[in-house]
């Protein structure tokens, strides 16, 4: 039976993960396709700039990533230290950079007074927001959402891009860190599709 992401993410045991996303099928993420001879290499710069801006929103560091035909590695870091010190300006300024937020986030931002009620229901919203935007499930869930939607928009195709949930893998200690990073970095060499990790 398939467990929740949340009973497999566990802070308590480490605020590090490695998770992989895999595209469906015989679908391209980038690369040159030997069939077609269609390069999708510039889908690669999609993913680097969508992690790049998510890694700006939320309160998570990415450690190391790999971009490689079909699949994305990335070594992601849970940092619930720096959400706690977010005011709930940076939270709603963050929260408003991915969706629309609600009438009493943007009556916030204005400075509108806002009633008792509308206060507590204001500061209930905050700390959900807060908590989500340490999420690697809405942030992986972001992450792919946009580039399926680039992807399939520029294959003229809908459905699935991505296959299933991505997986994850706690990394427990330092030791298991460096290894994973170090896998990581190194598998676009073993896919010889870089010479040096520099050029990955």
């Amino acid at each position: 039976m398939t467990r929740s992401r949340k009973s497999q993410i566990s802070l308590e045991a480490t605020p590090y993960y490695h998770c992989v996303s895999r595209c469906v099928r015989r679908a391209f993420l980038c690369g040159v396709d030997a069939l077609t001879q269609i390069s999708y290499e510039h889908r690669r710069q999609w993913v680097e700039d969508r992690l790049l801006w998510l890694g700006e929103i939320f309160a998570i560091d990415i450690c190391a990533y790999a971009v490689m035909s079909n699949h994305v590695h990335v070594v992601l870091h849970i940092n619930v230290l720096q959400s706690r010190q977010w005011s709930a300006e940076d939270v709603v300024m963050r929260w408003h950079r991915l969706y629309k937020g609600s009438a009493l986030s943007h009556r916030f931002l204005k400075g509108d007074a806002l009633s008792p009620a509308e206060q507590q229901a204001f500061e209930a919203l905050v700390a959900q927001w807060r908590e989500t935007l340490t999420s690697i499930s809405r942030f992986m869930a972001v992450l792919n959402e946009g580039i399926a939607r680039r992807a399939n928009a520029e294959d003229r195709c809908t459905g699935r891009f991505w296959e299933g949930r991505f997986k994850s893998q706690a990394l427990l200690d330092e030791q298991a860190l460096a290894a994973c990073m170090a896998y990581v970095d190194l598998n676009p060499i073993r896919a010889r599709m870089a010479d040096t990790p520099e050029t990955s």
